[in-house]
């Protein structure tokens, strides 16, 4: 089967495509991809999503048009089915299934209108509103905490902004862990929040505050999250080696996809604490660098901190925290260390503590909306 490139910048192309592939009437779309990359893949994909994340190491998913599809179904199931608003890059898997959610659907879904702004999203969202049969259609849409956030700060001044988070059913959360202090920003704003846990290699968001969607299996093994189920990729395009080490088989014969977090499940909800990998050595202790940032986002003003790791003199290795400059810090850089440092000793233990706070103009994000995690450590460690 040919597998097409495309550059997903204009998402009315990717829509065009997508809905070729679906059907099975066009190729296979391919995201991303490198100059490189094959240009044949299995009959059933529909789409090819390259994506390097924040490690900067290239890898290419391939999704099947059935697992795109029983992803889509299993939200419907969930939250409602109605009318989406893309306000995500469709290049990635969160807007690929906004548009892949729309076509099963049988509903145009609505585009943003040029870079994401809190006016541009509030005038897409309020001209979605329409009814069928008498009654209102119900809107969704997928967003970055990042977006969220600024969303929350305009609609303090701007009543559409405000209207406009009002507006939806629903509004799923996903990309990166929502800290608390923002989830119950937006809850008090009376945004319906849905927090989406998954990956490229799960077509997206497969599990929905904590709970899986229909269909979907749920592991912990050895502390790993491990998922299972309709919506899992094919594999990772010309990697076989990649592919098998991923997605492994039960002796059961069952499929996992092993996400590379570690969590726990409590009363049936999944509560993940971060990457398995994502731990520094200072002193000769673990520190988990995820750990560390939720504790630190808990800390007003530092909702949106990244907290990364950076070679240290005395103890080896060190955290940091980087944090945008804006009004929401109102102390001073001082103040404002000592205070998550204080929340990081009493949530962890004082090995943990932040070693130093920068504060920059803007956090490097990926295209994705997530922080750029690999670009700010650089830019951090350049700074000695």
């Amino acid at each position: 089967m040919r597998l097409e490139p495309l550059d997903g910048d204009d998402p009315r192309d990717v829509l065009r495509a997508l809905r070729a592939a679906l059907n099975g009437s066009g190729p296979a779309l391919g995201l991303g991809m490198t100059a490189a990359a094959p240009r044949e893949v299995a009959p059933g994909t529909a789409v090819v999503v390259t994506t390097s994340g924040s490690t900067g190491v290239p890898k290419s998913v391939v999704l099947g048009r059935s697992a795109l599809t029983s992803s889509a179904l299993a939200t419907a199931d969930r939250i409602g089915e109605g009318a989406w608003l893309l306000a995500l890059p469709a290049g990635y898997v969160a807007g690929l299934q906004v548009l892949v959610r729309s076509l099963i659907a049988g509903r145009e879904p609505a585009l943003l209108s040029g870079s994401f702004t809190p006016q541009a999203f509030a005038a897409a969202a309020l001209m979605m509103a329409s009814s069928e049969h008498g009654e209102r259609i119900p809107t969704f849409t997928s967003l970055v905490p990042a977006q969220l956030v600024r969303l929350l700060d305009a609609a303090e001044e701007d009543a559409a902004v405000r209207t406009a988070l009002r507006s939806f059913a629903a509004i799923l959360i996903g990309g990166q862990a929502l800290p608390a202090a923002t989830l119950e920003r937006a809850r008090d704003a009376g945004a319906r929040i849905v927090r989406t846990y998954g990956s490229t290699e799960t077509c997206g968001g497969c599990v929905y505050d904590g709970v899986p969607l229909d269909g979907v299996g749920l592991r912990i093994s050895d502390g790993e999250v491990q998922l299972s189920g309709p919506t899992l990729a094919d594999g990772y395009l010309a990697d076989a080696e990649l592919t098998d080490r991923v997605f492994v088989r039960d002796v059961a014969g069952t499929r996992w996809y092993r996400t590379g977090d570690a969590g726990i499940v409590e009363d049936g909800v999944l509560r993940v604490h971060g990457r398995i990998d994502n731990v520094i050595v200072s002193g000769g202790i673990n520190v988990s660098l995820d750990r560390v940032e939720r504790l630190v986002r808990g800390v007003p003003g530092l909702e949106s901190a990244v907290v990364i790791g950076v070679e240290d003199a005395r103890w080896g290795e060190a955290s940091v925290i980087v944090a945008p400059r804006g009004p929401a810090l109102r102390q001073s850089e001082a103040d404002q260390l000592d205070e998550a440092r204080a929340a990081v000793a009493e949530g962890i233990g004082p090995h943990a503590r932040p070693s130093r706070l920068v504060l920059v103009d803007e956090l490097a994000a990926l295209p994705s909306g997530k922080p750029d995690r690999e670009s700010i450590r650089r830019a951090v460690a350049a700074l000695h």
